[in-house]
């Protein structure tokens, strides 16, 4: 749930030569910051099948490499559909690249994947370069790529016009279903939408796991030339990381996980929990975001509202950043406050900024904004000074006498790809399972939060396509080298205990903490954990057991 990058929309997205640092950014008022993806993205599937790992005798794709923007490189490569037949039919990977700025000291490539799932890395790429460090500017050609099914790789597309899509999903709750009757329809949609889905991809669908975009990029390594690979997967995309190091263990020369999943619980759970629970409440994604909410409740209730003095600057000035403007003077009233605010508005949604805010957009809305503790550069609205902005906005358009007559219709990002590659790659409950029952639990242990997730994972729940190559484990094939995962301690979509189960179930791993908010350490950079990233990246050298970092700025400091 790389971190900033928007999810794939309709569209097949832009062409590689067309890659740009603008294609990323988002406005305030979209007020969506993608984490890899967000947390939305991240579903799963039913039925899981232990897949083994594909013959490495596929064809070496042939890149030709053209600049396209602001110093870029893009190509393309052909891969094969499916790897069992190496030769059969083919797909094509959009490819991009940053070369090493330091060519006389190149050590070779760095593959970075931003997470999602089905997030672009051609758009992901560009604008999250200046959050790599400098030495490894220097020494990598930093590459990444829309893996198959996203973006400009054979994307996924389920309707022909996007209104099409719009249309069926204008019945479905912003957010999430309440209610007998908007779980209904929840269901009927999304049971309706992977019928168009399976009609329009028939030969793709079956082939859109994590292990084949994990064989695609063996074959993308290959192509660079690179004797091992040296990779970095934020939230989802160190999920795609350990799935090679299980598949390709000889191949790892150094591999940073950033923010992961337990990757038992994400692919199968335990026993038959896979039956029973969704992924995303197997993961704790839900108990994760509510912890995180009420810390940011809590501390913008410290924080405090603007004062008269405060009320000039501009957003983001050192005045504006500590304080909250949604803050009602205390920590529990602040909670007590955001409770209320999604009271009013599931009587009476409102327009901001030329959106309809209801109460399941807002929650959605919120979970995303906490993505970023302190803003993130060249992606607009993002902080938690912002969201807390956007809350107070929103508490004020409730208390003013009269709603708009006619409110914009809420849009519905497409979930085609997203659902396309989760619904393939995990196990989650069948249609015919008690799913407001779990909304229910969800919500009881995590809070106005936990429906939130619950029903995103409802969404698979009717998916027609398996992936009987995808890998469900074991995870410790000792690799060539031993990985680095890295996580935050207060992560709202990946919880840092899923990051300490993926240290210990992977052979060889080695933890390092980073005592801070937000999802990814990439988005909320830590000066002490890039140090450390730095000198495995170039030298192989770990942190010591134990490391704990900081994050350089706290919320709400200035």
């Amino acid at each position: 749930m790389t971190p900033t990058s928007p999810p794939p929309g309709p569209a097949a997205g832009p062409r590689p030569h067309r890659a740009s640092r603008t294609a990323a950014r988002r406005t305030a008022a979209g007020w969506r910051l993608g984490a890899g993806a967000a947390a939305a993205a991240l579903l799963a599937a039913v039925c899981p099948a232990t897949a083994l790992a594909a013959p490495d005798t596929g064809p070496v794709p042939r890149l030709t490499w053209e600049k396209c923007a602001d110093g870029f490189e893009c190509a393309t490569a052909r891969v094969p559909l499916d790897h069992h037949d190496p030769h059969g039919a083919g797909i094509d990977l959009a490819v991009i690249r940053h070369p090493a700025e330091d060519h006389a000291h190149r050590i070779g490539s760095l593959f970075y994947n931003p997470g999602g799932p089905a997030v672009s890395g051609i758009k992901a790429l560009p604008a999250m370069l200046g959050g790599f460090p400098e030495e490894v500017r220097k020494r990598f050609d930093i590459v990444s790529f829309d893996p198959r099914g996203t973006g400009a790789s054979a994307p996924v597309q389920c309707f022909d016009d996007p209104q099409d899509e719009q249309a069926l999903l204008a019945g479905t709750a912003a957010g999430y279903p309440e209610g007998e009757d908007q779980q209904q329809a929840w269901s009927a949609a999304y049971r309706r939408l992977a019928r168009q889905c399976a009609d329009r991809n028939p030969a793709l669908l079956p082939h859109i796991s994590t292990a084949n975009v994990a064989r695609d990029m063996e074959l993308l390594r290959r192509a660079v030339g690179d004797r091992q690979l040296t990779y970095l997967g934020t939230s989802y995309g160190s999920y795609l990381g350990a799935t090679y190091a299980n598949l390709f263990p000889g191949r790892v020369r150094a591999m940073i996980l950033d923010s992961a999943p337990d990757p038992v619980a994400w692919s199968t759970g335990r026993g038959g929990q896979g039956a029973t629970t969704g992924t995303l409440l197997r993961n704790g994604s839900d108990l994760a975001a509510g912890r995180v909410l009420d810390a940011f409740l809590d501390q913008c209730g410290q924080a405090g509202p603007l004062t008269g003095s405060q009320a000039g600057p501009r957003p983001g000035s050192q005045a504006d950043s500590r304080s909250c403007a949604f803050s009602a003077g205390t920590a529990a009233a602040t909670r007590a406050r955001y409770g209320e605010l999604l009271a009013r508005l599931r009587t009476r949604p409102v327009a901001l900024g030329g959106m309809t805010f209801t109460a399941g957009s807002t929650l959605e809305a919120t979970i995303l904004s906490l993505y970023a503790a302190n803003p993130v550069p060249g992606i607009p609205g993002t902080g938690w000074t912002q969201l807390g902005a956007t809350l107070g906005a929103l508490w004020a358009a409730t208390e003013a006498p009269t709603a708009p007559t006619a409110l914009p219709p809420v849009v519905h990002p497409s979930p085609d790809q997203v659902l396309a590659v989760a619904c393939s790659d995990s196990a989650d409950p069948p249609a015919r399972a008690d799913h407001a029952a779990l909304a229910a639990l969800a919500r009881a242990r995590s809070g106005e939060v936990g429906p939130y997730f619950a029903w995103a994972d409802e969404r698979c729940a009717d998916w027609p396509a398996r992936d009987r190559d995808r890998y469900d484990g074991p995870w410790n094939h000792p690799t060539a080298q031993p990985v680095l995962v890295v996580a935050n301690t207060d992560d709202p979509a990946m919880p840092y205990e899923g990051s300490r189960a993926m240290a210990r179930s992977l052979a060889r791993a080695r933890l390092l903490t980073v005592d801070g908010y937000g999802h990814t350490v990439l988005a909320n950079p830590s000066d002490c954990a890039v140090r450390h990233e730095t000198r495995y990246l170039v030298e192989g050298v770990l942190p010591a057991p134990g490391t704990v970092c900081a994050p350089d700025q706290q919320p709400f400091s200035g």
